[in-house]
């Protein structure tokens, strides 16, 4: 699981279609859908109930996405925070 799995598991989430988001995230459709599978890989659940053209949020899907949501939150408050930063060598 990372970050940018989760920026399109948000997305796809918030848009409720795979090509939307992907439009709105400059991706190919195949590259989303590639990601959202390898996400359900790694919590090891289906996301979305995919009902041809529709898809829908499982319950799964609904448990991750506030924990998703705040994990993106935080990363980018420490990007924000230590950006610029310069370490001592």
């Amino acid at each position: 699981m990372n970050l940018q799995q989760l920026r399109t598991f948000c997305e796809v989430a918030a848009e409720l279609s795979f090509t939307l988001a992907a439009k709105k995230m400059h991706y190919a459709q195949s590259s989303v859908t590639a990601q959202i599978r390898t996400l359900e890989e790694a919590v090891g659940a289906v996301l979305f109930d995919r009902r041809g053209r529709r898809i829908a949020l499982t319950e799964a899907g609904t448990r991750l996405l506030p924990y998703a949501e705040m994990m993106l939150r935080i990363a980018e408050a420490a990007h924000k925070e230590v950006g610029g930063a310069v370490t001592a060598a």
